[in-house]
């Protein structure tokens, strides 16, 4: 994976902010770049201010629950802000683009924002990202065909695997899961660096033999796969992995793919990883309360768009260290009650 350096991200910030504002579109449009730190924190913001929200795959759970939110904020906040939520290849890519002014809000799997702020693996520097809250897990659901041969993640040498669009949470995954096999990603593997959409199409018509994906219940693209290729395609159990998984990271932890998610014959234990929304460290502050706030109290509504969202509660919102929580966020958690 490429590693970006946090001066390298500031120069592409001052240029990604000139390019949005000519194009007259992005996220950074009419929000307050940075924040007064010596103001109190009111939730209020300005007329006619504009965010942008980067997600993920388009048939992923991050791309759904990203433009409902982006649709609520307008109704939480009387019009004066509205969001705009984008397409993106995920949690690496969201925090390079964060960082560089393109977006102001972006979701994260928390594996991957703990190695942003601590400057690892794809970070060659600490990054200045903080969380608003930590929202929903993501479960590592990981699908070969029926016909593939493959029992277990082991079983994936030599063979065609989609591992996730490059710079992607769900890739970050892959690549350990590979590892704590005791493959090498680079090598032991035909990696298909694919988004869900083309991952499925692939294992439909055959050309990729497995995958791995790291998403919210149910996510679309899967749905899809079941329900149209049945009993060619199968979940793994990867848990036997979770110990090595663990010592890199103790944000994995067990957890289990109901039957009743994708109409399958038995559950599927698992490997979760919540997600965390995350946002520059200088956004204006009560901008980004206004979001935290819009995040909770609009729960029901991002649950519609899709019943990951019933995940996202207050008593775990708070719970994102080493990801420091922005002091807008701090202030909207506070009054909503937040533990």
């Amino acid at each position: 994976m490429r590693r970006i350096d946090v001066r390298f991200a500031a120069g592409l910030g001052a240029f990604a902010l000139v390019a949005t504002g000519a194009a007259g579109c992005g996220g950074r449009q009419g929000a307050a770049a940075t924040d007064d730190t010596t103001s109190a924190v009111t939730c209020e913001v300005a007329e006619n201010t504009r965010v942008g929200i980067a997600t993920g795959n388009a048939t992923g759970v991050y791309y759904v629950v990203g433009n409902a939110l982006a649709g609520q904020l307008a109704d939480s906040t009387g019009g004066r802000l509205t969001g705009t939520a984008a397409e993106t290849g995920a949690s690496v890519q969201n925090i390079e683009q964060l960082v560089g002014g393109q977006y102001d809000v972006a979701f994260s799997l928390f594996d991957t924002a703990v190695n942003a702020v601590q400057g690892k693996e794809s970070f060659t520097a600490p990054q200045p990202v903080e969380a608003l809250a930590r929202i929903y897990d993501n479960y590592t659901q990981v699908v070969v065909r029926a016909d593939s041969g493959i029992d277990s993640v082991a079983d994936m040498k030599g063979k065609k695997i989609s591992t996730g669009s490059p710079k992607s949470g769900t890739e970050v995954i892959a690549n350990r899961l590979l590892e704590a096999a005791g493959l090498d990603p680079a090598s032991d593997v035909q990696a298909q660096r694919l988004d869900l959409t083309k991952t499925v199409e692939g294992v439909k018509d055959g050309t990729v033999d497995g995958f791995f994906w790291s998403g919210g219940l149910p996510t679309g693209g899967i749905t899809d796969l079941f329900t149209t290729a049945g009993d060619t395609v199968k979940f793994l159990d990867i848990t036997p992995l979770l110990p090595k998984l663990s010592e890199l990271n103790p944000a994995y932890q067990a957890g289990t793919i109901s039957k009743d998610t994708y109409a399958t014959a038995a559950d599927t234990p698992t490997i979760v990883v919540p997600n965390v929304l995350l946002v520059r460290k200088d956004l204006d502050a009560n901008v980004a309360c206004a979001i935290t706030r819009t995040v909770f109290q609009r729960k029901e509504a991002l649950a519609q768009a899709n019943p990951a969202a019933n995940g996202i509660a207050l008593d775990s919102a708070r719970k994102t260290d080493p990801v420091g929580l922005h002091r807008g966020a701090v202030k909207a958690l506070a009054d909503l009650g937040a533990s």
